[in-house]
């Protein structure tokens, strides 16, 4: 029987149009793994609630870092582990505690900075107000033996620098048991910015550099400015060990098959404030580039271009772990189509927004995507070029060295859907970054989007044009 030329050519476009809309095997596996057996939330639960908090120069991080490539070795990635660099004394922060004495014992709400003293032990003392000049601390120098000393200056989270007060250092030798500031609530910690690097076991700090929640420390402060006298108790276990500690970016490689030196990237950092435990910042990341990359990796995934990726080090530091990949070329910037970050709340992922010259490609990858979970539709976003980075205004984030090195950094636009109420500056670096503020659903479903669109633009036939990126 024979055919009209009209009928043939209906039939093979009929066949493509069928074809195209047939979802990838490796996505639908994905899909189905991610949906029926996610598993963000295990890697989660294991970084935050068995690891804990994973400053640099801690055996937190040193076993962090062994899990993770761990994860990824056992999951049949190839694994790189990169010295970016080490820190002369070890931190290591256990349990602390502190009471009013004279409020019948009332327990206080505080934290003290990574890298600072402890207690050895319970240490009472009564309460004194820092002085501002030296007749008055010449008046009163008799009284700060033992004794705690109030700042009447807001914490902003960081270490007081000892070496760089006058004031501070008379105290100090005047025998001094600690300092005092207020911290408004939720308390933000740090870490000792200006001295961790260079401190020595020869130079470790001798004294208390304690912040105090605000309410508390105002009350105490103006019954000590009215001439009451108060005692307080504090034991703080924040205990050091002698170095060097390296610190190391953790790369798990799903080798491409037909461009292997060509890359899609997706990263997060493993360092976390130790006052809490890290599940946010940046656990969440982390816990989602670990379930993508497992979920890309169980599915048979056999990209064209390679995928990295990176749990970087020393984020917190000063984002050293991604500077070190990036200025010493681990692999060309030029082949890196994309890096994604995620670095911020536990928000889904639901949106992208990209250069014109990008917006097909991300349009072909993301199809699949709305079909996932009808609460979660996703959305492609085509854009204006914005302007190119600069070293003052790249972001305090991972991706800041590849922008200003002009590779692409498009992120997944993350929303709270639902409604939660998420709001990550009252969790951001303060003691409330826990398992208790992750939102599971949002995190594992951002976890599947991730593996699909990092599969989808790592077996394009090219790189994303560079396009319109940036103005500059």
């Amino acid at each position: 029987m024979k055919r009209s030329i009209s009928t043939i050519v209906l039939l093979v476009l009929s066949i493509g149009i069928l074809g195209a809309a047939t979802p990838d095997k490796v996505v639908k596996k994905i899909i189905e793994t991610g949906t029926t057996d996610n598993r963000t939330m295990v890697h989660e639960d294991f970084l935050a609630n068995r690891i804990g908090g994973r400053i640099v120069g801690s055996h937190a991080l040193e076993d962090a870092e062994k899990w993770v490539a761990a994860q990824f070795r056992s999951w049949g990635l190839e694994v790189q582990v990169q010295e970016v660099g080490q820190i002369n004394v070890g931190f290591t922060r256990g349990p602390w505690y502190g009471r009013n004495l004279t409020d019948g014992g009332t327990p206080l709400h505080f934290g003290t900075p990574s890298y600072t003293a402890g207690t050895k032990g319970p240490q009472r003392g009564h309460v004194v107000i820092a002085p501002k000049t030296d007749r008055e601390f010449d008046r009163m120098k008799g009284t700060v033996k033992g004794a705690w000393v109030l700042l009447d200056s807001p914490s902003r989270g960081f270490a007081l620098s000892f070496r760089d007060s006058t004031m501070l250092s008379r105290l100090i030798d005047a025998g001094a048991l600690g300092f005092i500031q207020g911290a408004e609530t939720p308390i933000q910690i740090h870490y000792d910015r200006a001295h961790c690097f260079d401190l020595t076991m020869d130079t470790l700090p001798t004294v208390c550099d304690i912040k105090l929640d605000k309410a508390q420390f105002d009350a105490i402060y103006a019954k000590v400015r009215a001439r009451g006298r108060v005692e307080l108790e504090f034991d703080i276990r924040n205990h050091f060990f002698e170095g060097p500690v390296k610190y190391h970016n953790i790369l798990g490689i799903l080798r491409g098959s037909k461009y292997p030196n060509e890359y899609v990237m997706s990263g997060s950092h493993l360092d976390a404030y130790d006052t809490a435990t890290g599940a946010i910042d940046d656990g969440q990341g982390t816990s989602v580039n670990l379930e993508t990359a497992r979920l890309l990796a169980t599915s048979g995934a056999k990209p064209k271009r390679s995928i990295i990726f990176s749990i970087w080090t020393a984020e917190e530091y000063g984002l050293l772990g991604s500077k070190y990949f990036v200025e010493n070329k681990t692999v060309p910037l030029e082949k890196i189509s994309n890096y994604f970050n995620r670095d911020g709340g536990p928000e889904v992922a639901v949106s992208v927004t990209v250069p014109p010259a990008m917006y097909d490609d991300f349009v072909q990858v993301c199809e699949p995507l709305s079909g996932i979970n009808p609460d979660f539709p996703f959305e492609v976003i085509k854009r204006t070029a914005a302007p190119g980075p600069r070293p003052t205004r790249a972001g305090g984030s991972d991706h800041a060295y590849f922008a200003m090195n002009g590779v692409p950094t498009v992120s997944l636009g993350l929303r709270d859907v639902k409604g939660y109420g998420f709001n990550y500056r009252e969790i951001w670096h303060t003691d409330l970054d826990l398992y208790d503020k992750c939102i599971p659903e949002y995190m594992e479903h951002s976890a599947v989007v991730q593996a699909v669109v990092l599969y989808g633009l790592a077996n394009l036939d090219h790189l994303l044009s560079r396009e319109g990126l940036y103005t500059d």
